[in-house]
Parts: structure tokens; C-alpha cells; sequence
């Protein structure tokens, strides 16, 4: 535990900003809010954590509380992870998730074929890339599920993620420039291996329109202001599709082109330590709805009749996500599939539900 190297007077100063801060900051009713809505988004977070370790993962009741983010870094264990969110459009400000650098070197171990059992105490630049790999997908799982919760499309930038130990914990505007945040708790459980806490916040002005929509209010979508940074360029921003649209498209028999080695050979990849994490894939060919009424009427010999038709392309999924298209093929007397179609990453995102 960090050492409180706060004077008395200090102290004091920041329980009188603090009192002052919550009778202008945030009602009861509004922290009852974004609980809830951090309760629902992070709960898709730990159902995405869960498929990624192949591991049971349990989130409890959120805690919200409205303080100055100086009582964090007075009284917060280090070091952590840290990943900070930035809304690029729909929502203004940004939110940071915060989770235990042992914690986070169990899940890297379950993700490079380990047990969770021993794991280092120190991240590898390895392990840091599972783990940020890991926290990137809980972020985008969580803001599709805003997304959907709002009703409005939201662009993030690429999360930051970084090591928050003691050289550095000082530096903690880095994060985030707000004086007053609203954190909000979680108890993370991972059976029997993690039983510790994970922590998001968001910074005010974030809380306030979420709030206001959720509360029925008309709030147009905001683009939050450009943040300028020396020698540091953001990727493209990454969209989530709250509601996407449905194309029809003119299915045709793929011509196949002969299979290339495109990669660099000299390229660097860091896919080594998750070569052996295992996959659930699967194929449907055809889904359709029935009333219970119709399933109990079924027996041998009954015809289902799906929403396909005989020439359209099956759908591949990995881990539940759609991420191609094929053709049934037959191989000594086994069925098999035909990849015909690669989904683009944009196709991959506005395919999220």
C-alpha cells in the first residue's frame, strides 16, 4: 500500500473541496445512474474477459463516489495498469480502467496456456501486450454496449495503456486533467484466482451527458475538442455502431485466387503468445425462430426450414464473432468449409451486437 504523504492540513483542505465539490457535483440519483450504466458495461466487459481466459468471470454491484482524483493517488495501490479512453465523438471527456498489475499477470498468464496459478511478478513486454490486448477488447465490448444504451454512435481513440508505478505516480495528469472524477468500483472475481478490485472513472462532464440522456433528455452528440500531443499521433479511431444498418447485397458464385504468403518477412509480431490459446469455431448454416409450441411438435422426419437459401454462404464465427463466409465442401466422405470471404475490420465492428 502507497504511503499517505499527505500533511494533516492537506488533508483537511481536501475534505473541505470535497464537501464543496458534492453539493455542486453529482445527486444520488445521478450516481444511481451511471452505476447502473457502468453496472451493464462492464458486465459485457467481464462476458469478453471470460471468452479471452476461457475462465469464469463474475462482477459485483458497482460502488459510485464523486472525489478529487488526489484521494485516488494518495490512497491507491500500485502499481496498476491503467487504460485511458479518450471519445473521439458521441460522448465529450474521456474514462480511464484501472486493474492490479498481479491481476493482470494472472490473466496474461491464462492467455499464454497457463494455469493462473504462478504467475510472474513483473510484466514481460509479452505478457503487457496480452494484457493490453485483453483490456482493448473489454473497452470495446463495454462501449458498444453504451453505444446501444445511448442510442447514438461513439468513436474512441486506440486506448493508452501504461504501467502506473511508483516513478511515475506523481505524473497522474497524464490520465486525466479533471480535479473531480466520478469513480465508480467494481469486485472482480476470476475463479478463484483473481478476488480483488477493478475501477473505472469517468471524468464529469462524461457523466453528466451520459446522465442526461439516459434520463430522457435531448442531447445532441458532441465531438469532444482536439488534445494536442508533442511527437504523438493517434490511429484512426475506432466506431461503434450503436445501431447498424442492414444492406441487402447480390450474392454470386467467388471466383478463388490462388493463395499468397502476403506478410513481410521480416516483419515483427508479437502473436507467438497466444499461438496455443484455443478457439471455438463454428459454422451455421442457417438460423429461424420458434414458438415453444412448434419445438414440442417436432420428431423424426420433421423439415425445419431456415432463413437461407441453398446457394447463399454459410457464417463462420470465432468465439461467437462473425468473421467470415464460406461453402460447404466435401472431403474423404466429411463436411467442411470453403473460406470465400474475409470480413474487413469495419465489417467486424458494425457486426457487434
Amino acid at each position: 500500500m502507497r504511503e499517505n504523504l499527505l500533511s494533516q492540513a492537506e488533508v483537511d483542505a481536501l475534505l473541505k473541496k470535497r464537501e464543496a465539490a458534492e453539493e455542486t457535483g453529482l445527486k444520488e440519483s445521478d450516481k444511481d445512474v451511471i452505476g447502473e450504466v457502468g453496472n451493464i458495461s462492464m458486465s459485457t466487459a467481464a462476458t469478453t474477459l471470460s471468452s479471452i481466459i476461457s475462465h469464469r468471470v463474475s462482477i459485483t454491484t458497482p460502488r459510485v463516489h464523486y472525489i478529487p482524483f488526489e484521494e485516488i493517488t494518495a490512497d491507491l495501490e500500485i502499481p496498476k495498469i491503467v487504460s485511458r479512453i479518450e471519445f473521439k465523438e458521441g460522448l465529450v471527456g474521456n474514462n480511464l480502467l484501472m486493474m492490479n498489475v498481479k491481476d493482470s499477470a494472472i490473466i496474461a498468464d491464462l492467455m499464454m496456456g497457463g494455469d493462473g496459478s504462478r504467475p510472474n511478478k513483473e510484466l514481460t513486454e509479452l505478457e503487457l501486450s496480452a494484457v493490453s490486448e485483453a483490456m482493448n477488447q473489454m473497452i470495446g465490448s463495454a462501449s458498444t454496449s453504451l453505444a446501444q444504451m445511448l442510442g447514438r454512435n461513439i468513436d474512441i481513440l486506440p486506448p493508452e495503456v501504461a504501467i502506473w508505478d511508483q516513478e511515475n505516480s506523481l505524473n497522474f495528469r497524464r490520465f486525466m486533467t479533471e480535479e473531480y472524477i466520478c469513480k465508480i468500483s467494481f469486485h472482480l472475481s476470476v475463479d478463484g484466482l483473481i478476488d480483488s478490485d477493478i475501477m473505472q472513472i469517468y471524468s464529469l462532464d462524461t457523466v453528466k451527458e451520459i446522465v442526461a440522456v439516459m434520463m430522457g433528455e435531448t442531447v445532441p452528440a458532441k465531438k469532444s475538442a482536439p488534445v494536442e500531443k508533442k511527437s504523438e499521433r493517434h490511429p484512426e479511431p475506432v466506431r461503434v455502431e450503436a445501431a447498424p444498418t442492414v444492406q441487402s447485397v447480390e450474392v454470386q458464385k467467388p471466383v478463388f485466387a490462388p493463395l499468397t504468403d502476403t506478410a513481410a518477412p521480416s516483419q515483427k509480431r508479437n502473436l507467438d503468445l497466444i499461438m496455443d490459446v484455443p478457439l471455438e469455431f463454428s459454422v451455421v448454416l442457417g438460423k429461424t425462430k420458434k414458438t415453444i409450441q412448434d419445438v414440442l411438435s417436432l420428431g423424426a422426419g420433421s423439415v425445419v426450414e431456415l432463413n437461407k437459401l441453398a446457394d447463399e454462404p454459410l457464417e463462420v464465427y470465432v468465439n461467437g464473432k462473425l468473421i467470415a463466409h464460406g461453402e460447404v465442401v466435401v472431403i474423404n466422405e466429411n463436411f467442411g468449409i470453403r473460406i470465400t470471404q474475409i470480413l474487413s475490420k469495419e465489417q467486424r465492428v458494425k457486426g457487434l451486437k
